[in-house]
């Protein structure tokens, strides 16, 4: 077996098993590396395996190894998620945005709750018209103590989240904990329904757009980079 033979059968295998694959042969002669993130955020917990998930021990360590790699240029970060473990979110959130390399994420089907740190993580976001991110108060799930400390734990979590999210985009915290907040459209939560344009407006997301509009983008960062940097 040759070697292209080898690589297009490692990323057929990173593909199935992960989601991910890196776009070599394109125009701009550029090595990008595409990062799905589907379904439910997996955290220390195993989900059930009719679950679509996304696990974190596969994100992090895959993301350390592209930011190690010379031969990739850029990150194009496809979002369509429900949320998940906050913990394992922020995370990876964290990770994207520690990248050296030129990034940009794409809101496919919606990007809810700890998706919406995941999407602005990136150096410039995008949604598509019809997609959507659901902004609520953070959840425990199991045994709750009611206790003074348990509550002050949420409200510090919450605060970490909104810290986050102002820090990569241009919405400021107090704005993002009161749409957390919002009595008035979830009839059974609080809560924030962004839909496409109103997440731009929002300032939470830099445009509307689609898959063309993101590697366009992405493609230009890299050129940019590269004259930055000589």
């Amino acid at each position: 077996m040759g070697k292209e033979e080898e690589m297009r059968e490692t990323s057929a295998e990173q593909l199935e098993d992960f989601g991910q694959i890196r776009l070599d042969h394109n125009r701009q002669d550029h090595s990008i590396y595409l990062l799905s993130i589907i379904g439910e955020i997996e955290g220390h917990e195993c989900l059930a395996s009719t679950s679509k998930t996304t696990k974190y021990e596969h994100v992090l360590p895959k993301l350390a190894e592209v930011e190690d790699d010379a031969g990739v240029d850029g990150v194009l970060v496809l979002l369509n998620t429900m949320g998940g473990d906050v913990e394992s979110g922020l995370a990876i959130a964290e990770m994207i945005a520690s990248l050296s390399k030129p990034t940009v994420s794409l809101v496919l089907g919606g990007s809810h709750s700890i998706g919406v740190p995941l999407a602005v993580s990136t150096d410039y976001s995008y949604i598509v018209p019809t997609g959507t991110m659901v902004i609520h108060p953070v959840r425990l799930s199991g045994t709750v103590i009611g206790a003074p400390q348990t509550y002050d734990y949420f409200k510090q979590m919450q605060a970490r989240i909104a810290g986050f999210i102002e820090s990569h985009c241009a919405v400021k915290a107090e704005r993002i904990e009161e749409m957390m907040m919002n009595t008035s459209m979830l009839t059974k939560d609080l809560g924030t329904i962004l839909v496409g344009h109103e997440a731009v407006a929002e300032g939470i997301i830099n445009e509307v757009g689609g898959i063309t509009d993101a590697v366009k983008r992405l493609h230009f960062m890299i050129n940019e980079d590269v004259t930055i940097r000589g």
